[in-house]
């Protein structure tokens, strides 16, 4: 067994799309970042690279390389989904949480939940998304940006 850790924060910027675990979430504001700044599916990919001795986000997909601009988090996490089973690996579970003010984000976990484990080719009851504040404190707490911590759980057959 394997386990995994990732983290991470994408600022709040006007007339940008909020996707978060793969999917629309309506919000007058979205994430800045190259790619759709998905900061709960970044969060999952470092924790299953971390789980899997792989690297880090941006050692895969450098946000110097032009192919990665506003590609979709989700296809990302498709191709981290294969790399893992390459290298014998399988989720074993994801457990997650998104912390901002706003939106709130209850009746859109299920689909985040859905498309996360349509993307690791896994069963949704491997996947746990929930969603928090900061109690008005911190760049979160503000408005200012949206977070997410992720931690994972791999199998393999393969050493460990």
């Amino acid at each position: 067994m394997r386990i995994g850790f990732g983290y991470d924060v994408h600022r709040l910027v006007e007339d940008r799309a909020l996707k978060l675990g793969g999917i629309d979430v309506p919000h007058k504001m979205g994430l800045l970042g190259h790619s759709d700044a998905d900061v709960l599916i970044h969060a999952i990919i470092d924790a299953l690279l971390g789980a899997a001795a792989l690297g880090d986000i941006g050692t895969h997909f450098p946000p110097s390389d032009a192919k990665y601009k506003d590609i979709s988090s989700i296809e990302l996490l498709k191709h981290i989904s294969a790399l893992l089973r390459k290298n014998g690996y399988a989720v074993s579970n994801i457990d997650s949480t998104v912390v901002c003010e706003a939106p709130k984000l209850a009746s859109y976990i299920p689909a985040m939940v859905k498309s996360l484990a349509e993307a690791l080719r896994c069963d949704t009851g491997f996947v746990s998304v929930k969603a928090t504040t900061e109690e008005g404190m911190g760049v979160t707490g503000s408005g200012e940006a949206i977070s997410a911590y992720a931690v994972t759980l791999l199998t393999s057959g393969t050493g460990g």
